[in-house]
């Protein structure tokens, strides 16, 4: 198993069908394979060996697209960089992995002076962004054109293939060792289920630096499909996009999919192409999930639950369980068929049917390890258990239900209270657009449960109204004790709430409440 494997076969039997389309950029397979052979030649005058680092920092392209492909030809170890850390996260990144060529775009200008003076290893910067060349970078396009071809190294197996490093909200981030075969795994068990359909036009609207979408780019350079990019997610940039290219799947995460069905432009594209959405990195309420098939009737969807430590995906809720009265719909679906799951207690032991614990999976997707952190990846492997940090339970059928992340859990007057659950709840009142459900201390309770709510457009409600709506669907202590209404939630790049934030925020504030 070797990450490159799809192109060889795709030059093999399409080599003059598309592969990608960026921008205003199309190119086939034939001239992909021959960019790639001369950026992984590029790559080794600059001083890439088998099993170095090379990171990348920026937005989507067919450019990153080629480094993926260039980097593993090359024989070197990836790193791609979230877009939106900081100066001193980015040059942490760097550092840890060793990485001493970064490719990058505009994104990385503000910050260039601060990672440089942080990180003095970064050798060469490759400038794969549209604008002006900064001073001391080389162009890409003539890393390119100045290399010759060079052989394929096939590294595979075992060998490493990257370091995604986990989001830096909780201190630096770590490096995540994932192999040719963790990801090929990954792959080839997630399509033999549709996370997402094999040979597709697939468009890639999350960031490609997210592993949920390394994901599905691998699934369709393995099967021969088409990679059509816009730089980052826009809802009308995606909703031209599919209606320009024909697009047949994507893959979003919830607060993706809901700016889409919810934007005013929806109705003035053709997206009969699209049929499939993947979606997954945090809970999906069954209201914006009903709201989403009325507005594309004709999309299935597949969700996926996982984590960066799995490559990333471990369950699939299949299409057909996305039926509207499906007792399956509040689940995250089955393992899937590379992946084997159990719930323990704190102790390590495996709970009974039904009870909530932690949730623990097996298989050849499970990580390597953290990058150069022993005792943390021991914490985390146990006897090849990764144990995630989530809370959840199956049922007698072998369905997970993820009820929360384990320091998401709010503990309310002694009663375990999962954020996820609450959170189902209030976003089925039909005024409310999305919210985030957080512990906050509280001196009679312990901690409160406490929503942050963004409202739809021109829609209105009060504290009281949400509260009572909330009794209605989930037990009184479970409800929100407190309620706030915003503008915006604070949202990673990957689209998921940053309750660490929202809690650092809320706790600061010197505020009386009413209990309801």
């Amino acid at each position: 198993m070797y990450l490159t494997q799809g192109l060889h076969r795709c030059l093999q039997q399409r080599p003059d069908a598309i592969a990608t389309i960026s921008g205003q950029r199309a190119q086939t397979y034939r001239a992909l394979a021959d960019r790639v052979a001369r950026l992984a030649g590029g790559l080794k005058k600059l001083g890439i060996v088998p099993g170095d680092r090379v990171a990348y920092l920026g937005l989507n392209s067919d450019r990153f697209h080629e480094y993926y492909l260039g980097a593993f030809w090359a024989g070197a170890v990836v790193n791609p960089v979230n877009t939106r850390w900081s100066a001193g996260e980015i040059a942490y990144s760097l550092d840890d992995s060793g990485s001493f060529i970064l490719f990058a775009d505009e994104t990385v200008l503000p910050r260039l002076d601060q990672i440089r003076a942080a990180y003095s290893d970064l050798r060469h910067l490759v400038w794969v962004g549209e604008g002006e060349r900064p001073d001391g970078t080389i162009d890409y396009e003539e890393l390119i054109a100045s290399a010759e071809p060079v052989a394929d190294e096939r590294r595979g197996g075992d060998e490493l293939a990257g370091l995604f490093y986990t989001g830096g909200t909780t201190g630096f981030p770590k490096g995540v060792m994932l192999t040719h075969a963790n990801l090929v795994t990954g792959a080839l068990g997630a399509v033999a289920w549709r996370f997402v359909n094999p040979g597709g036009i697939f468009l890639h609207a999350a960031p490609m630096f997210h592993l949920a979408d390394f994901a599905a780019w691998t699934i369709i350079t393995l099967t021969a499909g088409v990679q059509v990019m816009v730089p980052a997610f826009n809802p009308v940039a995606v909703l031209k996009a599919i209606e320009t290219h024909k697009v047949t799947d994507t893959v979003m995460v919830p607060a993706m999919l809901q700016l889409l069905v919810d934007a005013p432009e929806l109705r003035n594209f053709d997206l009969s192409s699209l049929n499939h959405i993947g979606y997954g990195g945090s809970p999906i309420s069954e209201a914006l999930l009903l709201r989403a098939k009325t507005a594309l009737p004709g999309v299935t969807f597949c969700q996926a639950y996982g984590q960066t430590e799995l490559s990333p995906i471990t369950t699939l809720l299949l299409p057909e369980e996305h039926e509207p009265g499906s007792p399956r719909l509040r689940s995250a679906g089955r393992a899937v068929p590379h992946a084997e799951i159990g719930i323990v207690d704190e102790d390590g032991a495996r709970v009974p049917t039904g009870q909530v614990g932690q949730i623990v999976a097996k298989g050849g997707h499970v990580m390597a390890g953290y990058w150069r952190k022993p005792e943390e990846t021991q914490a985390a492997l146990k006897d090849g258990w990764m144990h995630t940090g989530d809370a959840g339970y199956l049922d007698a059928d072998g369905y997970l239900y993820v009820v929360d992340r384990v320091k998401d859990m709010v503990i309310s007057g002694g009663e375990n209270v999962y954020s996820a659950e609450v959170e189902n709840a209030v976003a089925r009142h039909p005024a409310v657009a999305t919210c985030a459900v957080i512990g906050l201390p509280d001196a009679k309770w312990g901690e409160r449960v406490h929503a942050v709510i963004v409202l739809k457009p021109g829609a209105s409600a009060t504290d009281e109204e949400i509260r009572a709506h909330a009794k209605e669907l989930i037990a009184g202590y479970k409800c929100p004790r407190s309620v706030d209404f915003v503008e915006a939630l604070p949202i990673s790049s990957t689209g998921k709430v940053l309750k660490r934030e929202l809690r650092t925020s809320y706790a600061a504030k010197e505020q009386e409440f009413e209990y309801g």
